[in-house]
């Protein structure tokens, strides 16, 4: 049976939200609605919805007008088995040590590497992407470098696949926060999955606004991978959650946004280290200065 998919943009997230909250009460009410930012620096959003019948024409021309939004575009797609098409599509990710894969491919782990798994049906954060790649990849170098930061967040973590990669590297337990409840029950189900239960604490949080943040501060390392807007927000907080000589791996962050990015954390205390460009994404290594003011007050 056909899936009838709409959709549009809008110039903000707050017009996408409210006309995402618009389209669950139209009839015949869509089955899923979805918001997106567009990653081209633009500050728009997608909104889409999927439907079992096809959506009425000109109710959806009068939300996007009332949104502020581009008229819908209506298309009819087949009706896939998207988890069994993307674990045929998605092969293992080696990044240095790390071997990242799905089930399916269990028994191609090579001898001495460190697996990952991650199911398809999980696939925010599996390592294909270039933002996950570049921290997994500067996650190996502070690695073969011998740093033992001894207390991690993962803030975002989505899949959880960074803690989970560090778990793996050094000792003690590390922290992954996401604001999404579902990713934070992809995060513990991939924990227990990949035996690491007991040393990672999944936890639902916008930024490092918990308890448990608090109590965890200052950390070693923490991992950021999310987007433009959001790093660029949590710049004062990651100054005062970061240890003196304590480093942030950055991403979600195109390769023309992230001298912007980098100029905040470099006002906020920081120092960039490292930044390694992998297709359109960049990830950065920055490093808290020890002299720092703001982190004492």
């Amino acid at each position: 049976m056909p899936v009838h998919v709409a959709m549009t943009t809008t110039p903000g997230q707050a017009q996408a939200e409210a006309l995402a909250g618009a389209l669950e009460d139209i009839d015949p009410a869509p089955y899923a609605v979805g918001v997106t930012e567009i990653e081209d620096g633009s500050g728009r959003f997608e909104v889409g919805a999927h439907f079992e019948t096809p959506p009425d024409a000109v109710t959806l021309d009068l939300l996007a007008a009332a949104h502020g939004a581009r008229p819908f575009a209506v298309s009819e797609v087949p009706d896939i088995d998207w988890v069994a098409h993307v674990r045929r599509e998605l092969s293992p990710v080696v990044a240095g040590r790390f071997f990242v894969h799905g089930s399916h491919d269990a028994d191609k782990v090579p001898d001495g590497a460190e697996p990952l798994l991650i199911e398809a049906a999980m696939a925010f954060g599996t390592g294909h992407h270039g933002t996950t790649l570049g921290c997994l990849r500067a996650l190996e170098r502070m690695a073969a470098r011998g740093e033992t930061p001894a207390r991690i967040a993962d803030i975002g973590a989505g899949t959880a696949v960074l803690a989970m990669a560090a778990a793996r590297v050094w000792p003690g337990a590390v922290l992954a926060s996401d604001i999404d409840p579902v990713a934070v029950e992809v995060a513990q189900a991939n924990a227990a999955a990949n035996g690491l239960a007991d040393r990672i604490l999944c936890i639902e949080a916008a930024g490092f606004d918990h308890p448990d943040i608090a109590a965890r501060a200052p950390f070693d390392l923490v991992f950021a991978n999310i987007l433009k807007g959001p790093l660029i927000a949590l710049a004062p907080d990651m100054a005062s959650r970061v240890a003196p000589g304590g480093k942030v791996i950055l991403s979600g962050i195109l390769v023309e946004q992230a001298d912007e990015v980098a100029a905040v954390y470099v006002r906020s205390g920081f120092n960039q280290l490292e930044r390694e460009d992998i297709g359109d994404w960049a990830t950065l290594v920055l490093g808290f200065a020890t002299n720092y003011s703001s982190h004492s007050s």
